[in-house]
């Protein structure tokens, strides 16, 4: 693709909080700058997903290079290490190539895997405590585990993902250890040029547009997609099916909970994700610019005058 409008080399971030029209926008963006957009979402990264994650299809994508959807199966494990494994290089790729990388999403630990080091020093292996959390994991569930490291550790829980096992599991063995987690790791350090931007809706008009997508996606289909994963073998024990959502419709196929009672728990649901997004985004990543909910056009124009100085 042609350069267009190269934003002086920075990698633009479009965060916030879900049905908040970041992947609009994102491609509204591209279409402008001649950039390419990689996702920064824990649910699109799975195949066969698609309903329940609001999954842009080539319509919407209006022939824009979007990264990172349907880049893993849904049996897969994917934690912020692989995600971070499979992004950088596409990241230094667009850039490399005199263009404006985009990320875009709401899983704030992928976007700041992105965006800073998080150094950490050597601390000792502790293979006992080790198996035992992977073995209650299986048994229990990727959140079983997070809520204990909540618990004993709320400040590096509050770091890491709860389905990313590999770094749960590392910071368990680290307080069983003893060794103070502060006495290992540094503090995160910025290691490219950003911006960053979150489209800001008044609450009450989030929360609409977020019952409303529910409501589409029952409309659309999201029953006989978790029939599907179930039907290929997927349980509630793979992460995938630990997300908002298929979670809940699970719940409902397997006769543990009404349909009734699975919407309004996934409305609910998806209400508190959106309002830890916010939260994350404020405190976690430094600059965040608030954008007015106005058309994506309008928007992508503001940010390149923004990047440009022209604002």
């Amino acid at each position: 693709m042609v350069q267009k409008n190269r934003l002086n080399g920075k990698t633009v971030i479009i965060c916030g909080a879900t049905a908040s029209g970041k992947t609009e926008l994102a491609v509204a963006l591209a279409l402008k700058t001649g950039g390419e957009v990689i996702s920064a979402d824990s649910m699109t990264v799975y195949k066969e997903l698609n309903v329940g994650t609001a999954k842009p299809d080539k319509t919407e994508l209006r022939g824009v290079e979007y990264h990172l959807l349907d880049a893993a199966s849904p049996f897969d494990n994917f934690s912020v290490g692989d995600y971070k494994e499979l992004a950088e290089p596409i990241l230094e790729r667009i850039l490399g190539e005199g263009k404006t990388p985009i990320v875009c999403g709401g899983t704030g630990f992928y976007v700041n895997s992105l965006i800073f080091d998080y150094s950490y020093g050597k601390a000792p292996a502790n293979l006992e405590a080790r198996k035992k959390y992977i073995d209650l994991a299986d048994e229990n569930g990727n959140a079983y585990v997070y809520d204990i490291l909540k618990k004993v550790d709320p400040l590096s829980a509050n770091k890491i993902h709860e389905n990313d096992l590999k770094r749960v599991v590392r910071a368990l063995e680290i307080y069983e250890s003893g060794i103070p987690k502060s006495s290992i790791c540094d503090e995160k350090k910025p290691k490219r040029d950003y911006a960053a931007f979150s489209i800001d809706f008044p609450r009450e008009i989030l929360y609409e547009r977020i019952n409303r997508r529910v409501d589409a996606m029952i409309k659309n289909g999201l029953v006989t997609e978790v029939q599907s994963l179930i039907d290929i073998g997927v349980t509630n024990k793979n992460q995938c099916m630990q997300g908002i959502g298929y979670k809940e419709i699970y719940s409902y196929l397997t006769g543990n909970i009404s349909f009734e009672e699975a919407v309004e728990q996934i409305k609910l649901n998806t209400r508190r994700y959106a309002k830890r997004q916010i939260t994350f985004f404020k405190n976690q990543l430094p600059g965040v610019i608030n954008l007015p909910p106005v058309s994506a056009e309008e928007n992508a124009e503001f940010i390149i005058d923004k990047l440009k100085g022209n604002r």
